[in-house]
């Protein structure tokens, strides 16, 4: 058995967000909290609703403990300038300075034959549990990750007010935030999140998480309660998101039932799907749970669910019931999403390729950390940043092993919006050791056992492969960042526990091992992570199912301002000299970059001219391995799409939820069909992801001079291109030597369809000969006509008209701005920022806000390159 029982705890049987039970409720205010070393009673008078809490704080649950002294003014914003560094790290106060007693009074009674349930989803590291004056856990309960339920029905208060108590510990060895990857890689030690002893991209978090930091839950059933709904959807054949008719799939359900009551229970466990009912009458055992399986149903004419791009993500949600007569004891809704995933090796590519729906999907993927460092989470966040990830275009969101299985929140967005999810187990190969590390207390022989407790690993994997293997958007699993797990962890799980608890995806023994993408040309099989000269992602191969390849990301002034204090903005100075702060943040050297755009006069104009590295970087990458599709690469996973912290790396939009043009130049790059130019040969190029010949597209290409506006056109002509491909159309290299134009010109590329809609369109800046935009640094000023109209409550259309007298309104950048505050409305979303206006042209841009989240009168900002602020107001 992999899980220990007591006469109360019944571990593992918590159900995914998307299964809602009928009468479930989360215990998520009124809590308080006090250190350890403030009260001397124990948990069973702690826990008594007579115990008074003098001086108690109020608590953030679910939270972390430096979460709630943050709430309370305790300490400043870790997030802010340098404050994180003079917040007490858990490394050098001990364990007892962040180990902490939660209290919370709730009302609830039993009516008779009822059941109560109390859920934990989380809590690090340890807890002991007590409810009104009894302790309820045996045992300490350890893991992070573990989820947790006991059947608290004889423990309830015969008045209805009840407290519960949880001594919460941090993690048993913290470790050393010593600067290295994971610190001294000791908080590897423990099942829990690696990055909080400091990583490349953040400092340390000083608590490293300690705290309930997930959602408490009160369940209500009769007797019978069900656990762990599984779905399996299968999906023979190739299959097209338009056909009107889709050939049948098959549903097959499984679920744990627990019958808590002291004697047998007859009933049904049943669902319906199609105006048809599934069933099957069972007997279950008293005390006992057990694993139901319904018959197969065959569902006629699905409505497939497909990744982002192929098609719509179709989701079915259905009632699981258990009737014991004609009550019913407890009843689950589960959602979930009609699809197929397999894998089949390229050995064109040497490479892994995944089929979806029997169709294969060029994977265009982000590798994501966590939503917030502090454990934060919200599903309005996690809506709000895989929107971000779906308007990039791209189709899958890799889980970085040194973090968490990450919340059914996020695989509910994940689902909604069509990304793909890569999950790793947590392990990474800087902790766990793939490399002898000067900065490592421990041995690589000594490090490769990590963690303490296999046994707990194998515990917590059940539990989190049980946790999300519903959701459609999930699939891969993967052993760890960079590494394996020990061999008694890896063989258990992949042979055991994965064919047995899932079986329908595959798994990959480590982000970037052989089985995932060869290794041909040296190294450890991703990166690189540095900026780039653009012609690089064209021209040189890297590994063809690159899990970590990834640039810069610096955000706006608006952005860099949120959390670096006025006098530390100060621009970098190329080679490699960096204000305080900004090092403190994690910044990469780029200036010889941004130099090429002229010598930033301030931070201000740093941070505009990083954005036009940011878009080059991004379009370029995506178009450089969509470029080679299925010749060099099945697929690549950026590193990375988003920050948990204010770092200045690798970031598609900040940690306050604000876009840059990272975001823009990966959505342009990343369009399901797109016209490009390879920067090498000015070769012009198109590619299709989709499942279907694209003919009759009419190609125009045009270029501009960047003083004077004057276009050129070099060709229009008629293309086909094919499924799932790219293709090369003509190259341009000698029309733009024939030019002449020493100091840079744009290329605008257009395709349109045969009835004359655009497509796709693309806009080049080329510098001179010299590698420098001396051209653009001379551009004349223009003025953009513009205008915005409320469509509804939270949608703004905004259109701006460039005079076919001016010169290109080149790079501009909008925001939405609370007229009162002037502070940018966030989240917002985009159909196109950081967009260029030819001369004679109107583009109509469309803005989606939060209405609720963001009351009071708004307007519109516009500014760009050569394009002076404007200020619009809203019509109604």
């Amino acid at each position: 058995m992999l899980h220990k029982k007591s006469h109360l705890l019944i571990s593992l049987l918590f159900l995914t967000l998307g299964l809602y039970a009928q009468n479930r409720y989360e215990l998520n205010s009124g809590w308080y909290c006090t250190n350890i070393k403030n009260v001397k009673e124990k948990g069973e008078v702690i826990s008594s609703s007579r115990n008074k809490l003098t001086d108690w704080l109020p608590a953030t649950v679910p939270g972390t403990v430096l979460t709630t002294l943050l709430n309370n003014k305790q300490v400043a914003d870790p997030f802010y300038g340098m404050n994180n560094k003079y917040i007490p790290d858990i490394y050098f106060t001990g364990n007892d300075h962040y180990t902490y007693w939660f209290v919370k009074d709730f009302k609830e009674k039993a009516a008779s034959g009822e059941q109560v349930w109390l859920q934990l989803r989380g809590v690090n590291y340890k807890y002991d549990l007590f409810l009104n004056g009894k302790k309820l856990n045996e045992n300490v309960h350890e893991g992070m990750l573990m989820r947790a339920q006991f059947n608290i029905t004889n423990y309830l208060a015969k008045d209805g007010n009840n407290r519960l108590a949880v001594l919460v510990l941090p993690p048993d060895v913290p470790g050393n935030p010593n600067g290295g990857q994971g610190g001294d890689g000791t908080i590897a030690k423990n099942l829990t999140t690696q990055y909080t002893a400091g990583w490349d991209w953040i400092q340390p978090m000083r608590d490293r998480n300690t705290g309930i930091w997930d959602k408490v839950f009160i369940e209500k059933t009769n007797a019978v309660n069900i656990n762990n709904p599984y779905i399996v959807t299968l999906v023979p054949g190739v299959r097209k998101p338009d056909d009107v008719k889709q050939t049948p799939a098959t549903i097959k359900l499984s679920a744990e039932l627990t019958n808590a009551s002291n004697q047998s229970v007859n009933g049904v466990l049943q669902y319906q799907l199609a105006n048809k009912t599934i069933s099957k009458a069972v007997t279950l055992a008293p005390n006992k749970t057990t694993t139901v399986k319904l018959p197969d149903f065959v569902l006629e004419n699905p409505k497939l669910w497909w990744p982002n791009g192929y098609g719509e993500q179709n989701l079915y949600n259905i009632k699981l019931q258990f009737l014991s007569g004609q009550k019913i004891s407890d009843e689950e809704t589960i959602q979930f999403g009609v699809r197929q995933i397999t894998n089949q090796w390229n050995a064109h590519t040497g490479s892994m390729q995944a089929f979806v729906n029997g169709q294969k999907v060029f994977i265009k993927g982000g590798n994501w950390i966590i939503s917030d460092a502090m454990l934060r989470f919200s599903e309005q966040r996690y809506n709000a940043e895989i929107r971000f990830h779906r308007d990039m275009n791209l189709n899958l969101i890799r889980i970085w092993g040194g973090a968490i299985t990450e919340r059914p929140e996020f695989y509910k967005a994940c689902d909604k919006y069509g990304l793909l999810v890569f999950q790793d187990f947590w392990f990474s190969g800087d902790c766990n050791g793939r490399w002898l590390d000067p900065m490592k207390k421990e041995d690589q022989w000594t490090r490769r056992k990590y963690p303490d407790d296999h046994q707990l690993a194998l515990q917590t994997a059940t539990d989190q492969i049980k946790l999300i293997r519903n959701h459609p958007s999930l699939a891969f699993w993967c052993g760890g960042n960079e590494i394996t797990p020990p061999d008694d962890i890896l063989i258990p799980l992949r042979d055991s526990l994965l064919p047995t608890l899932d079986g329908t995806r595959y798994f990959f023994d480590y982000s970037n091992s052989d089985s995932m993408s060869l290794n041909t040309i040296g190294g450890n099989g991703d990166g690189p992570y540095s900026v780039q000269d653009t012609k690089t992602f064209w021209s040189r191969k890297t590994f063809p199912y690159n899990s970590e390849v990834g640039s810069v990301g610096v955000g706006d002034y608006a952005s860099l301002q949120r959390f670096i204090p006025a006098q530390n903005l100060v621009p970098p100075k190329y080679p490699s000299h960096a204000d305080s702060v900004w090092e403190y943040h994690k910044y990469i050297s780029y200036e010889h970059y941004v130099d090429q755009y002229g010598a930033a006069k301030d931070a201000k104009d740093f941070a505009m001219k990083a954005q036009l590295v940011n878009y080059n970087q991004y379009r370029a990458l995506m178009e450089g391995f969509s470029s080679h599709m299925w010749d060099w690469y099945t697929g690549s996973i950026i590193w990375k799409t988003q920050n948990p912290w204010t770092a200045l790396r690798g970031q598609m939009y900040d940690y306050y939820l604000d876009v840059n043009a990272c975001l823009y130049g990966l959505r342009k790059g990343s369009e399901s069909l797109h016209v490009m130019m390879n920067p090498s040969d000015s070769m012009v190029m198109l590619v299709n992801n989709g499942f279907d010949i694209r003919r009759n597209l009419m190609l125009e290409v045009k270029t501009y001079d960047m003083l004077t506006g004057k276009d050129s056109l070099y060709s229009l002509l008629f293309n086909e291109v094919g499924a799932s491909m790219s293709k090369k159309v003509f190259p341009i290299s000698g029309f733009l030597k024939g030019l002449n134009n020493k100091e840079g010109v744009f290329v605008s590329l257009k395709l349109f369809s045969e009835q004359k809609q655009l497509l796709s369109e693309n806009l080049y800046w080329l510098p001179g000969v010299d590698g420098n935009y001396t051209a653009l640094q001379q551009m004349k000023k223009t003025k953009l006509t513009v205008s915005a109209k409320r469509i509804n409550g939270s949608h703004v259309s905004l259109t701006v008209t460039n005079d076919k007298a001016n010169p290109i309104a080149f790079f501009n950048r909008i925001a939405l701005i609370n007229k009162q505050s002037g502070q940018r409305v966030l989240p917002a979303f985009f159909s196109d920022n950081y967009l260029s206006v030819l001369p004679g042209e109107t583009k109509t841009i469309t803005i989606d806000f939060t209405e609720k989240d963001n009351k009071g009168e708004k307007q519109v900002q516009v500014y760009g390159w050569n394009v002076d602020e404007q200020l619009v107001d809203i019509k109604e």
